[in-house]
C-alpha cells in the first residue's frame, strides 16, 4: 500500500492543440515514469487531460518537459494547470478516451513516412518488410481516415481491420513507438494492395497482362506488375493517401504525352516524384531551404529550377513542363510510394487522379468509373479514404530577411530566412488552423469560385479547408459539400454568420445564400474579392487590429468590383474594419469576357485599340481577327471593363508572341515569367499615374518600340516585370506620402510570380516599407476564404 508523502501535491493539466495521434500519451507516460510522477493521462474530445501527483520540484520539471520535450508532431496550443487534492495514486496509467459533448480538438494532418518506418520497410529482417501500409505514431494517415473524435481506431476507417496479436501488443504497450497508433497494421491483419486492368480498352500501348495481380495476389506480385507496366510506358492509377494519382515514367516522353492526351491536359506541368533527395539534386537546383521542404513531414510538391541538360544526372522528359525551366518535385510520402519509386528505378509523374479541373478520385469504384479512360491499370488498396486530399505545392523564394509573421510581430534579429510561398494548401498542412489575432465567433466563409477553399472559425482558430478546386462542376460542388460537412462535424462548429463573395453568380455565393437560409441565419455578408485578399494577408501575418491600417496591393486576374467592373490591379488603404480603394490600373475592355481569358490575343488587340493610335498598331498582329474584335468593342457586345493586372500580363504575353491561347489558368503569364528570367535588362518602361489611376499607354508605346527595334523578347519581358515592380513601389510611395502608412501587404495570384516578387519586395524594403507576405495560406484565391471570415467593415455591424 502506497503511503502518501506529506509533500505530495497534485495538478490537473488540460492540454489542447494537436495532441492526439502524435504519440502524446505515450510521451506523457514515459515522462511520468522517468520523473516518478503518479496519476493518469487520457484523450477526450477537446484534447488531453492529465492528473499528476508528486513533489513540487518533480511536478514543476514534469510540466516544463511537457512543452520542451513534446513529440515532434505535437503542437501545443494551450497548457493550463490547476491544483487539486491528491488521490493517492500509486502509479501512472493511460486511461480510456472520453467523449465530451460540444468539445473539439485540433487534428493532425497526414504525415509522411518517418525515417524509422522507412528503415523497417526496407529491412528484410523486419516483419513489415515491404509492407505498403507501415506507420507509427510519428507518421502515416491522420485526417484522411478520421470520421470522429476522440481520435481512436474505432472512429477511423481502420476499424474494419482487427489487430493481430503482434500488432495489438505494440498498440497496447506505452513504451512502444506504435502505442495507440490508430492506423497500425501489418501484412497479417492490415490493408493490402492489388492490381486491376482498366474497365475500358485503351489504345493498346500497354502490353503488360495484370490479370495475375488481381485481388488476392501477393504484395510482391502486385508490385512486380506495377513496375512492368510503368517501365513499359503505361499509365497507372495509384490509390494514395487522400485519393488516386496517375503515374507514368517521367523519363519517357511518349508515356508523358499519352497521359496528357488522355487527361485532357495539353500544357499544364505535371508533378514528378523522385525516390530520394539525391535524385532531386540530380534533376534540379536544390537549396538547403528547398531540401528542408522536400524532406519535411509535410512532403509537399516543391517548385524547383531545372538543371541544364548537360548538368542533370537524371533526364526528365521536356513534356513534363513545356516552355518552363522549373519542375514540381516531391519525395515519396507513403510506404507504397517508396516501394514503387525504388522498384521502378526512375522518376515518376505523380499527378492528381482526375480529368482536368475535376476533384481527385477517392474510392475504388469511383476511380474505375472516372479514370478508366486514362489509366491502363489500377493499383488499389482496401483502406478507405474518408477525406479527399490533394498534394500541397510550395515555392521557396530567393528573398531573404525575417519571415512575414516575424516581421509583423516586430522581430528583428537580423537572421536571414527564405520566404516559403504556399501555392496550394492541402495534404500535410490542412486542417491545421491559422491562429487569428482576435476571435470572430463561429463563421462560415464560402470562398471564391476558382481555387476554392472555405474557412470555418471557432475561438481563435480559422480552419481553412484543403484545396477544393474550381467550383464549376457538379463533382467539385459535391466534394465541397462533403468537406464542409466533415469540418463542421469534427470541429464541432455551428456557424453564427455566413460570408461570401460580392459576385452573385459564383457557385460559392449561391451555396452560401442557401446555407444561411437553411440554417436560419441572416443573409451572408458579401465581401469584395480583393479586400478579402488583403484581409487574408493580414490574418496570415497575425496582424492585430491595434496595429491599424496598411497599404494593401492586390494584383490578380478576376474579381467583381464595387462598380460592377472586373477588378484586379488594386491598391487599398485600410484594415479588417474597412478598406478604401486608393488606386488602380485603368479599366480597359475585355472582349468576350471568359473567351478573352482563354485567348489572350483578344486582350492584346483590345488594349492596343484602347491605348495606341491605329497608325501605331503593329503590322500583322492577328490581322483578320483584330478587325472583328474592334467591331465587337465598338458595338459594346459582351465587353466588360477590367482593371486586372493578370489580364495585363496576358495582353503583353500575347503581344510579344509568347502565348496567344491558354489551356490552363495563368499560362500566358507563367510563360512570360519563364522567358523574362533568362534576361538581364531590368530597366522599367514608362507609365503615368493620374490621380488614383495608373495609365498604361506609355507602357504599350514603349513595348511596341522595343518590338520594332527587334529587342530580344526575353529582355522585353524582363523590363515589363521590372515596370510592374516599379509601378507597385511608386503608387505605394504616393500613398505613404498621403497617409503616413509604412506597411504594405501584398496579395493576389499575380504575386505567385517569383520573378515579380523578387523584384518588388526588395524595392519596397529599400524604400523603408515593412512588407507583409503570405506564408500559411496561398496569395492566390486559395486564401480568399480566410480574408472573408476576418473582414467585417464597421458599416456591416
Amino acid at each position: 500500500m502506497h503511503l502518501e508523502n506529506v509533500n505530495t501535491i497534485a495538478f490537473r493539466i488540460a492540454i489542447t492543440g494537436v495532441v492526439q495521434g502524435v504519440g502524446f500519451r505515450p510521451f506523457v507516460y514515459t515522462l511520468a515514469q522517468r520523473l516518478g510522477v503518479r496519476g493518469w493521462v487520457l484523450n477526450h474530445s477537446g484534447g488531453v487531460d492529465i492528473q499528476a501527483e508528486g513533489e513540487q520540484e518533480v511536478l514543476t520539471a514534469f510540466i516544463v518537459a511537457l512543452r520542451t520535450e513534446a513529440p515532434p508532431l505535437a503542437r501545443i496550443a494551450s497548457l493550463e494547470t490547476s491544483p487539486v487534492a491528491p488521490n493517492g495514486h500509486t502509479d501512472f496509467e493511460i486511461r480510456d478516451s472520453e467523449v465530451q459533448i460540444g468539445r473539439f480538438m485540433l487534428i493532425s494532418p497526414d504525415v509522411a513516412t518517418c525515417p524509422d518506418c522507412l528503415r523497417e520497410l526496407l529491412d528484410p529482417a523486419d516483419r513489415r518488410y515491404r509492407y505498403p501500409f507501415i506507420n507509427c505514431t510519428n507518421c502515416g494517415p491522420r485526417f484522411t481516415i478520421i470520421e470522429d473524435i476522440p481520435y481512436d481506431r474505432a472512429s477511423t476507417t481502420m476499424r474494419v481491420f482487427p489487430l493481430c496479436d503482434a500488432c495489438r501488443a505494440e498498440y497496447e504497450h506505452p513504451a512502444d513507438r506504435r502505442f495507440h497508433a490508430q492506423p497500425n497494421a501489418c501484412p497479417v491483419c492490415g490493408p493490402h494492395i492489388w492490381m486491376s486492368e482498366s474497365a475500358v480498352q485503351l489504345d493498346g500501348t500497354s502490353t503488360v497482362d495484370v490479370s495475375g495481380a488481381a485481388a488476392g495476389s501477393s504484395t510482391e506480385e502486385t508490385l512486380r506488375f506495377a513496375r512492368e507496366l510503368l517501365l513499359g510506358g503505361g499509365v497507372l492509377a495509384v490509390k494514395g493517401l487522400g485519393g488516386f494519382q496517375l503515374a507514368c515514367d517521367a523519363t519517357n516522353a511518349v508515356a508523358v504525352q499519352r497521359l496528357r492526351v488522355r487527361k485532357h491536359r495539353p500544357h499544364k506541368p505535371f508533378a514528378v516524384m523522385v525516390a530520394t533527395l539525391a535524385d532531386a539534386c540530380a534533376v534540379c537546383e536544390v537549396s538547403s531551404a528547398e531540401a528542408e521542404c522536400l524532406t519535411s513531414s509535410q512532403a509537399p510538391i516543391v517548385l524547383l529550377r531545372r538543371l541544364p541538360a548537360a548538368s542533370a544526372g537524371i533526364t526528365i522528359a521536356d513534356e513534363i513542363a513545356p516552355h518552363q525551366h522549373t519542375l514540381g518535385l516531391m519525395l515519396p510520402y507513403t510506404p507504397l510510394h517508396h516501394l514503387l519509386l525504388r522498384d521502378v528505378g526512375r522518376p515518376l509523374v505523380m499527378t492528381s487522379g482526375n480529368l482536368s479541373e475535376e476533384p481527385i478520385a477517392k474510392d475504388n469504384a469511383e476511380a474505375l468509373e472516372r479514370l478508366s479512360s486514362i489509366a491502363d491499370a489500377f493499383l488499389f488498396h482496401n483502406r478507405d479514404i474518408y477525406a479527399r486530399y490533394d498534394d500541397s505545392v510550395v515555392r521557396v523564394s530567393q528573398l531573404s530577411g525575417a519571415s512575414a509573421r516575424e516581421s509583423s510581430k516586430g522581430h528583428a534579429n537580423g537572421e536571414a530566412k527564405p520566404v516559403i510561398q504556399m501555392l496550394r494548401r492541402a495534404r500535410g498542412y490542412a486542417p491545421y488552423p491559422i491562429t487569428l489575432p482576435f476571435e470572430v465567433g463561429q463563421v462560415f466563409a464560402a470562398g471564391p469560385l476558382l481555387k476554392n477553399t472555405f474557412t470555418l472559425t471557432r475561438d481563435q482558430y480559422a480552419f481553412v479547408s484543403q484545396h477544393i478546386g474550381d467550383l464549376e462542376a457538379l463533382e467539385t460542388l459535391e466534394h465541397y459539400e462533403a468537406a464542409l460537412a466533415t469540418y463542421l462535424h469534427l470541429f464541432r462548429i455551428e456557424p453564427e454568420r455566413v460570408v461570401c463573395d460580392l459576385h452573385l453568380d459564383y457557385l460559392s455565393t449561391r451555396f452560401a445564400v442557401d446555407f444561411a437560409r437553411a440554417h436560419g441565419l441572416p443573409a451572408p455578408l458579401r465581401v469584395q474579392h480583393h479586400r478579402a485578399h488583403i484581409a487574408a494577408c493580414l490574418a496570415d501575418n497575425g496582424w492585430s487590429r491595434e496595429r491599424g491600417p496598411v497599404i494593401g496591393v492586390a494584383l490578380d486576374g478576376t474579381g467583381y468590383g464595387d462598380d460592377g467592373t472586373i477588378w484586379g490591379g488594386e491598391w487599398f488603404v485600410g484594415d479588417y474594419d474597412g478598406m478604401r480603394r486608393a488606386a488602380h490600373l485603368e479599366s480597359l475592355p475585355l472582349p468576350g469576357g471568359d473567351a478573352a481569358i482563354r485567348q489572350p490575343w483578344r486582350i492584346a488587340v483590345a488594349y492596343l485599340n484602347a491605348l495606341v493610335e491605329p497608325e501605331d498598331h503593329p503590322m500583322g498582329f492577328c490581322p483578320g481577327e483584330a478587325g472583328l474584335i474592334r467591331q465587337q468593342i465598338e458595338k459594346g457586345l459582351n465587353v466588360p471593363q477590367t482593371s486586372s493586372m493578370g489580364r495585363l500580363f496576358d495582353a503583353v504575353s500575347a503581344l510579344l508572341g509568347v502565348c496567344h491561347e491558354v489551356s490552363y489558368e495563368a499560362q500566358a503569364a507563367i510563360e512570360l515569367d519563364q522567358i523574362a528570367s533568362l534576361a538581364r535588362d531590368w530597366r522599367p518602361y514608362p507609365f503615368v499615374i493620374e490621380g488614383d489611376v495608373v495609365r498604361l499607354a506609355p507602357l504599350f508605346y514603349a513595348l511596341l518600340e522595343s518590338l520594332e527595334r527587334a529587342v530580344p523578347v526575353p529582355n522585353i519581358a524582363a523590363r515589363f516585370h521590372a515596370t510592374i515592380a516599379h509601378m507597385v513601389l511608386e503608387v505605394c510611395l504616393r500613398l505613404r506620402e498621403e497617409t503616413g502608412l509604412p506597411v504594405v501587404a501584398l496579395s493576389g495570384g499575380v504575386f505567385q510570380n517569383a520573378l515579380l516578387l523578387d523584384l518588388t519586395v526588395p524595392a519596397l524594403r529599400d524604400a523603408g516599407f515593412e512588407v507583409l507576405l503570405h506564408g500559411q495560406v496561398p496569395c492566390n484565391d486559395g486564401g480568399i476564404s480566410l480574408g472573408q471570415c476576418v473582414y467585417r467593415p464597421l458599416s456591416a455591424l
